[in-house]
């Protein structure tokens, strides 16, 4: 494993203990404006997600309806009711972005897909950098309002569900996140900066409470003049 991996592995809790966890639940709440550009109505309120942390699965309550939950895999995406019925279900959902643009309209599904994987890759990282199918490397160190922080390379392949096949992700001296840079390849493929910040513990597990995504410039900046996507997690519980 990548050096610096492995020490960032430890300071977020170590692989001893995330090896002995199967799961985490977590209140969430979001914002932005990414929503309205995709034609969704949007509201504040607090879901709960729950995401399997050694295979990619996700789950997000209420959703739609207060009854209605998702199930999130990479090869289906599924909305049932509370007595287990299908209220919609897309076999195959990453094909029905084909063609989208940051402005193209969403429906239910495609929010689902895209919640399911997106919160999936946050609660899981950094150990999911050292899973199978990951490729990992450093290059070169960002400065940031007078700080060095390390980057690390991350290389998917096509058995992870996530937003782009190559994204970036930024850890200052005390090897905590504080950036997480990918292009939103289901949204036409725009780049995105998203600065995360406010770490909490649960359960032995370190992870960032509070993530903010905007554009990414071309000089690598986050054009923080219009906030895409807000996400504040609390309530976290790991089993």
């Amino acid at each position: 494993m990548n050096e610096l991996l492995s020490d960032i592995v430890r300071a977020h809790g170590g692989f001893s203990r995330w090896r002995a966890l199967n799961q985490v639940e977590a209140t969430i709440v979001t914002g932005g404006g990414f929503w309205a550009l995709k034609g969704l109505v949007h509201d504040p309120d607090p879901r709960r997600m729950i995401v399997d942390l050694h295979q990619q699965r996700a789950s997000l309550k209420p959703f739609g309806d207060p009854d209605w939950h998702t199930e999130f895999a990479p090869d289906r995406i599924a909305i049932r009711r509370g007595d287990g019925s299908i209220v919609a279900e897309r076999e195959n959902p990453r094909a029905a972005f084909t063609g989208h643009d940051m402005k193209t309209a969403w429906d239910p599904l495609h929010r689902a897909y895209f919640n399911g994987y997106a919160l999936w890759l946050y609660l899981t990282t950094p150990f999911l950098l050292a899973r199978e199918g990951v490729r990992v490397y450093e290059i070169e160190p960002w400065i940031e309002h007078g700080e060095t922080w390390s980057v690390l390379r991350a290389e998917f392949s096509g058995m992870i569900a996530t937003h782009s096949a190559v994204q970036d992700f930024y850890f200052g001296d005390d090897l905590l996140l504080r950036r997480h840079d990918y292009a939103v390849d289901v949204a036409g493929g725009f780049a995105a900066a998203q600065l995360v910040h406010d770490y909490i513990s649960a359960d032995g597990v370190r992870l960032p409470s509070k993530r903010r995504a905007y554009v990414c410039r071309s000089d690598r900046r986050p054009d923080l003049s219009t906030l895409l996507v807000s996400i504040d997690i609390s309530d976290v519980r790991f089993s």
